[in-house]
């Protein structure tokens, strides 16, 4: 007496695609937050660009708030924050004033080689690293790690 044939999956079949998933993952998860890693690194970048922009503006006006506007002191600026921008004014080196985009504690880029981006008034860019003072300072600017 023949039945109607089996349908579904064997069990050989399912580890095979359980195996194959795993290979995936493996994979794709890396390189997933590498590539969101790369799009923060930017983000620090542009910001600061843009916050020493305003700064500019503002730096001949001696009435003028001496602070970062909310919508430039953060990274992104909606949305959970990565990155933190402090602005620190000096009266006794060149350029006046740098920027520094802080990862935020907790965040996704608190661990980050690249750390710390400073940008002064001169237009110099370099890192502070929390950890090491090793980090390719040009790769971290372009985005990549270092």
């Amino acid at each position: 007496m023949e039945g109607p044939p089996a349908s579904g999956f064997s069990l050989l079949e399912l580890i095979v695609a359980l195996a194959m998933m795993a290979v995936l993952a493996a994979y794709g998860v890396p390189t997933y937050v590498a590539y969101a890693a790369r799009g923060h690194r930017v983000d620090a970048v542009v910001a600061l660009h843009q916050a020493a922009q305003h700064v500019s503006a503002i730096a001949a006006d001696p009435t003028a708030r001496r602070a970062l506007p909310a919508d430039l002191a953060r990274t992104p600026a909606h949305g959970r924050a990565v990155y933190r921008l402090e602005l620190v004014w000096f009266n006794d080196r060149g350029g006046n004033y740098e920027i520094q985009a802080i990862p935020v504690e907790g965040g996704p880029m608190a661990g980050d080689a690249c750390g710390t981006y400073v940008l002064d008034g001169l237009g110099a860019r370099s890192n502070r690293m929390a950890r090491t003072e090793s980090a390719n300072a040009h790769a971290c600017w372009l985005g990549r790690p270092p």
